[in-house]
């Protein structure tokens, strides 16, 4: 039997994402979101909520644009410190170990060192309560070489992004491959009798 645990946000697992953004005076900032995944494929869409007390709420709503930056499981303390200390305070990069680059294409910064990064100018913006969800429209996906695979896309176990359990407040390497997405249940509807 299941325990009602009341209204919370305990989605499982959720994404480490780093979103990238402008501040006024032009500085890089970096913000680390869990409230975020990909949301649309025709055009493709990503979507990110951000707290409003947070610096990049502001940046984002200036600038109508951010980046997502995937990290890899190697930089999942840089990940958690950007998350912990707020922009407000100074840098972020240069304690994390992490190097600012400018996209060519949206108005905001990416970060260099991790593998995958979506680069997105603001679509929507949804007033949610806490958070405003922002839609951003990928203008470009960008991955180091060396974790493509033979179609040239990233494959997951190369990436090696980390990811975060809400209810215990932990990361979590990705775990073992268990078979083809949009094949693997075929043979369950094949079984089925009539």
């Amino acid at each position: 039997m299941k325990k009602s645990l009341g209204a919370k946000p305990l989605a499982m697992p959720t994404p480490v994402w780093v979103i990238g953004s402008y501040g006024e005076d032009g500085a890089p900032c970096l913000m680390t979101a869990a409230w975020c995944g990909i949301c649309c494929s025709e055009p493709p869409c990503v979507a990110v909520a951000v707290r409003k007390s947070r610096l990049s709420h502001g940046n984002i709503a200036a600038r109508k644009a951010f980046t997502v930056n995937i990290p890899d499981a190697a930089h999942v303390a840089a990940a958690d410190y950007v998350g912990l200390v707020s922009g407000r305070e100074g840098d972020k990069f240069a304690p994390a170990g992490l190097t600012p680059v400018a996209s060519a294409l949206v108005d905001a910064p990416y970060v260099e060192e991790f593998p995958v990064v979506l680069e997105c100018e603001v679509a929507e913006a949804v007033e949610l309560g806490s958070h405003t969800l922002y839609v951003g429209r990928i203008a470009d996906a960008k991955a180091d070489e060396d974790v493509l695979g033979t179609d040239g896309l990233p494959e997951l176990a190369k990436v090696d992004p980390p990811v975060c359990s809400p209810a215990d407040r932990c990361y979590y390497a990705v775990g073992r491959k268990l078979g083809p997405a949009y094949s693997l249940g075929r043979a369950l509807g094949q079984n089925k009798q009539v």
